[in-house]
């Protein structure tokens, strides 16, 4: 693609009417000493939302290349997440200031929670708490949540006084969470997909396989003349899902963003949609806990 006639990202608006690229850039296993660089390459070839975590480990790679590059702070949309050891509400308030500082960054557009961390929900509660503080005092511009399941945020609506914007779970061809998606869509949640091109391999009708590898994405890609990763991130634009694609290869960086100039047709959609195996990739969200999980986030 060329990078003099980048195409226009359409922009998804969430509950509270902010409004974030419907495709972004991740940062997810990044290692600290390449994030600098691949996130510059994601800005030069045109993305305008970086998703980053404490948990990470990266986010003053972030802040580095926001504050090298020539694009505007206000064009960019930063988004990052609080890790479960640092869930509570004082807690959760100085895990904003090590974020904003690693970031550089005064204000941090979307600060979700990284884990539903089920078995101290009350803890979990407190953290959200103190995202609504943040949000009221104008720090953040969105709060969210992520792998947060149906019954999660049923337990947050209780104490919680804002609807997250986001929840940020795993979706991909072969593992969908319609039911969570159906969830997210009844309270106004926005569904924003990680591994979106399920970045794993998969076992599936007796043999190992991966995504770009099945039959169905791949004769749905030589037709559009585009990539599996490419179709795949398409059926989550089309199906209104924001995405953040990872690489740190220049030329995926680039492909992941060419996604505007084609079209999936309805029964190309409804045959990606059939792949869906129920087999999940990532941790169980109800088993995240402090023991198995928690990881002492730095202050620098």
């Amino acid at each position: 693609m060329n990078s003099q006639n980048k195409p226009t990202v359409p922009t998804l608006t969430l509950g509270n009417d902010v409004t974030m690229p419907a495709l972004g850039y991740g940062v997810f296993q990044t290692p600290p000493e390449e994030t600098s660089v691949a996130v510059t390459t994601a800005l030069e070839t045109g993305y305008r939302h970086i998703d980053t975590a404490s948990a990470y480990m990266n986010e003053r790679g972030v802040g580095d290349a926001l504050s090298k590059s020539e694009v505007a702070r206000d064009e960019v949309f930063i988004e990052s997440k609080v890790w479960i050891s640092d869930y509570g509400y004082d807690e959760t308030l100085h895990a904003f200031e090590k974020s904003s500082a690693k970031l550089g960054l005064d204000t941090i557009d979307l600060y979700i929670l990284h884990q539903a961390l089920p078995g101290e929900f009350d803890r979990t509660a407190e953290a959200y708490r103190a995202l609504e503080t943040l949000l009221a005092d104008g720090r953040v511009r969105a709060i969210g949540v992520s792998n947060f399941m149906s019954e999660h945020l049923d337990r947050l609506s209780v104490t919680a006084s804002v609807t997250p914007t986001v929840n940020q779970i795993e979706v991909h061809p072969y593992f969908q969470q319609r039911e969570v998606q159906a969830k997210n869509a009844e309270l106004g949640i926005l569904s924003q997909a990680w591994s979106p091109i399920g970045g794993i391999t998969f076992y599936r009708d007796g043999q190992h396989t991966s995504t770009l590898k099945d039959p169905v994405i791949t004769d749905i890609a030589a037709a559009h003349e585009k990539t599996p990763a490419q179709v795949m991130l398409r059926w989550h634009v089309q199906e209104g899902r924001q995405v953040i694609p990872k690489s740190v290869t220049p030329s995926r960086i680039s492909e992941n963003f060419d996604v505007f100039d084609f079209e999936l047709t309805p029964s190309e959609l409804a045959a990606i949609d059939a792949l869906d195996t129920g087999a999940r990739g990532g941790p169980e969200p109800e088993d995240v806990t402090l023991e198995t999980f928690g990881r002492e986030i730095p202050e620098a």
